[in-house]
């Protein structure tokens, strides 16, 4: 038996491309997953995957979700906020209600979320959050100021709790895991994955099983905290 059975983690977006890949992944290791959807509902497949209605922008839905996860297997060790949004647009022609709903589910959902399982984990004196950070966080996309800005704020998220949160022995890091050719980008060119590729020093893009892998090892990690790791060979400009 893996000695990882007991263990639980909670993965917010989980009917997504890396959504489905990390329920696979946390799942085959031997975890307990607790599987949070907002619109498509996953079908249970055994003892050890839980399905979740999980509105992350509402503060109820969040203390819902973990509710019905403490009443099932009386723990969290992980929460995975996966959940993402993108409406891109040069930003003179972006309106608020494509600014809001961005921040809202990148944002505030990674915020909630967190506030929501903290209390079991500092019962616990032990847990794990892990936010999926972005490159255009740190570098800015041209035509995606709102995203762009939301996973800014997802990173100082993430620094800021992981000091709050130490000395109870939470970790909290991020993961920038590249460009995915996923739903949450809408449709994609051959010409789009080209560029990407190019973009990288490999010249070539990152694949959803391969970060759900790394994800499952950092979630094991205990003396790792306030990280952002990036998950492709994209170099910053140092300018």
């Amino acid at each position: 038996m893996n000695a990882s059975d007991s263990r639980v983690v909670l993965i917010t977006g989980a009917a997504g491309g890396l959504g489905t890949a990390l329920v696979q992944a946390f799942h085959r290791d031997g975890w307990n997953v607790a599987a949070g959807t907002h619109r498509t509902p996953l079908r249970e497949t055994g003892d050890r995957i839980l399905p979740l209605t999980l509105d992350v922008t509402q503060a109820d839905s969040a203390g819902t979700a973990v509710h019905r996860v403490l009443e099932r297997w009386g723990r969290i060790d992980v929460l995975i906020n996966n959940a993402g949004l993108a409406r891109d647009n040069l930003l003179a022609r972006l309106s608020v209600e494509d600014w809001d709903p961005v921040m809202g589910v990148n944002l505030k959902g990674a915020y909630l979320c967190s506030r929501s399982v903290l209390p079991a984990m500092m019962r616990q004196r032990d847990g794990h959050i892990l936010n999926l950070a972005s490159f255009s966080g740190r570098v800015g996309r041209h035509g995606a100021a709102n995203y762009s800005a939301a996973k800014a704020g997802l990173v100082g998220l993430t620094q800021s709790l992981a000091r709050e949160v130490g000395p109870f022995n939470i970790r909290v890091n991020g993961v920038s895991p590249g460009y995915l050719p996923t739903a949450l980008l809408g449709p994609v060119t051959p010409e789009d994955l080209t560029r990407h590729a190019a973009s990288n020093a490999l010249g070539r893009i990152n694949e959803t099983g391969e970060v759900a892998r790394f994800m499952v090892f950092l979630a094991g990690m205990r003396n790792v905290s306030g990280q952002v790791f990036q998950l492709d060979s994209r170099i910053a400009s140092s300018s």
